[in-house]
């Protein structure tokens, strides 16, 4: 049965069993719904556009599946052992994801964070007992990154330093969950997957096991149209420290998305789909759109991104209250 079959709702959900007594918050990371937009890009009526809800993970982002994936990693190889603190530095997302399961598996958890991280994500980040190093927001994740080798080189013995830029296991996390629930929940229909580059662990895993799956999806890769922007969690390649996990030969296209358009959809969103989004997210749709305006009217398409978090981070953000 075809994708359009198996809808009655806006939501396809996942393949994974019913919910069992007895499971752990942290067996609900993953296996989240994927979401059919009804009004938005309604200017294609040839594509069919998809997103995967990652709030509905415990820790409200995409960030939960390589955050547990990069613990378990370094629990299985004695690189975090008791006594150790897990650190990274972190935009937000990953923290927060990082600061949950540091606290459901009892490890200490620190993080640098750049002062322009919303005033939600400190406030959950301490919520959960994390200790923050807050540093130069003008300096972005770079600056975290910079001063996360600082403190570890200082004290190697006392961190599991997780990594997110280099650990392969980010990328792994969505080459074994992300990739494979998109397949399933489009019953193998998938055309198209489109998605933002930060530590660009989402894209790369995906991609990989995506192009293993039907090498003729087609994978674009998104980025920020400049250095300096409001798109929190993404990367511009050009002017930033480069990831060492990105793969720069994976994608089929990169395209660059504006700040102010991706806040102007965000509003769009939540007022015609009723979705309240993040910037970031917005952002990946928009890439969408760029996207589907270059497919012939005569061939349709399944288009697949990820909705990394919800709104509710970012609600003190000013574009909300502009016209």
């Amino acid at each position: 049965m075809g994708i359009t079959g198996q809808i009655a709702t806006s939501a396809v959900k996942s393949t994974t069993p019913p919910s069992r007594s007895g499971e752990t918050l942290l067996d609900r990371i993953g296996n989240t719904p994927l979401l059919r937009l009804q009004r938005a890009g309604k200017e294609f009526p040839n594509v069919e556009f998809y997103a995967k809800a990652e709030w509905f993970n415990p820790g409200g982002s995409v960030k939960d599946r390589p955050a547990l994936s990069m613990i378990q990693a370094g629990l299985a190889s004695g690189a975090l052992a008791p006594g150790k603190t897990i650190i990274d530095a972190t935009s937000g997302n990953t923290g927060i994801a990082y600061a949950m399961i540091g606290a459901a598996m009892r490890y200490p958890v620190k993080l640098c964070l750049p002062d322009s991280a919303s005033q939600e994500r400190k406030r959950i980040l301490e919520a959960y007992g994390a200790e923050l190093v807050i540093t130069p927001g003008d300096e972005g994740t770079d600056g975290a990154i910079r001063k996360v080798h600082q403190i570890v080189a200082a004290e190697p013995n006392k961190y599991f330093y997780a990594d997110q830029y280099s650990n392969p296991a980010n990328w792994q996390a969505h080459y074994r969950t992300t990739a494979n629930e998109i397949w399933a929940q489009t019953s193998g229909r998938i055309t198209h997957f489109v998605a933002g580059l930060g530590t660009s662990g989402t894209f790369v895993g995906t991609t990989r096991r995506l192009k293993e799956l039907n090498r003729e999806i087609r994978c674009v890769s998104l980025q920020p149209d400049a250095s300096f922007h409001g798109l929190e969690g993404w990367k511009h390649m050009p002017t930033a420290i480069v990831p060492a996990i990105y793969d720069d030969k994976l994608a089929d296209e990169n395209l660059p998305v504006s700040t102010e358009d991706a806040y102007r959809l965000a509003k769009r969103l939540a007022r015609e789909e009723g979705l309240l989004v993040s910037p970031s997210a917005a952002a990946a749709l928009l890439g969408c759109f760029a996207v589907a305006a270059r497919i012939p009217k005569q061939l349709g398409a399944v288009m697949v991104t990820v909705f990394a978090d919800s709104a509710f981070k970012y609600l003190n953000e000013r574009f909300w209250d502009e016209d």
